[in-house]
């Protein structure tokens, strides 16, 4: 990816340099034509067409808003009843992921949604031991947040 975008850059720039005019417009014209060359070239590429793979990102980003949002509300409907009725407790969480980028990010996703924290993750990566602030209602939540979270992380990670 980072030779795709590399490319595009110099595309855009060779474009303004034959074009003799480096305004906003003529180099945003070249990244275009850069960004049409590769996506015609991208067969010939190891890697995914990266504006694809920054899509991904994106929709992971706003995969995370929305859980932070729906957690958030749960956490302060929890916190703003008169009598604080909650049951926190540890759980297991298994996960389907590989490698220690997918596995931390994850866990950070995973941590930064109110109402849960990873207290550890085991030897081989595979569970998750989760602290949750209301069991029924979090775990739920965290199980929920978990399968969106690694379907984006597998879009943004793997090929």
């Amino acid at each position: 990816m980072p030779k795709q975008v590399l490319t595009n850059l110099f595309i855009a720039i060779l474009w303004s340099f034959l074009q003799n005019d480096w305004s906003a417009i003529t180099f945003l014209s070249g990244y275009i034509v850069g960004i049409v060359v590769i996506f015609i070239l991208r067969k010939y590429l190891r890697d995914q067409f990266y504006l694809i793979t920054i899509l991904n990102v994106l929709k992971l980003f706003f995969i995370f808003l929305r859980e932070l949002l729906s957690s958030s509300i749960l956490v302060i409907r929890q916190v703003t009843r008169p009598k604080i009725n909650i049951t926190p407790g540890i759980f297991k969480l298994r996960t389907e992921l590989e490698g220690d980028l997918e596995i931390t990010l994850l866990a950070l996703l995973l941590s930064l949604t109110p109402g849960s924290v990873v207290i550890e993750v085991s030897n081989d990566n595979k569970v998750f031991y989760m602290h949750a602030m209301d069991i029924p209602e979090s775990k739920k939540s965290v199980l929920r947040s978990k399968q969106k979270f690694e379907t984006a992380i597998k879009k943004v990670t793997r090929k």
